[in-house]
C-alpha cells in the first residue's frame, strides 16, 4: 500500500519533523518545564488565552505575517 503523501508547513520537511519530535521525545521533565517557563520569560513573544472559536482567525493573521 502507498503511504499518503505529507503536506508540511512552507519550510518544513520531513528531517525537521522528525528532529522536533525527536527533541521532545527525549526531553526531561526538568528540562521541558524549564523550557516551558523561558517561554513566559520571553520578551519576543507572549501567551495569550484565545476562544477556541477565534483560533482559526489568529491562526490565518500569524500565517500573514512576514518573516
Amino acid at each position: 500500500m502507498k503511504k499518503p503523501k505529507v503536506k508540511f508547513p512552507k519550510g518544513w520537511n520531513d528531517k525537521q519533523v522528525k528532529a522536533l519530535v525527536s527533541h521532545f521525545d527525549n526531553q526531561s521533565e526538568d528540562d521541558a518545564a524549564a523550557e516551558d517557563e523561558a517561554a513566559y520569560r520571553s520578551t519576543h513573544m507572549t501567551m495569550m488565552a484565545v476562544p477556541v472559536e477565534l483560533v482559526p482567525k489568529v491562526q490565518k493573521l500569524i500565517a500573514r505575517r512576514p518573516g
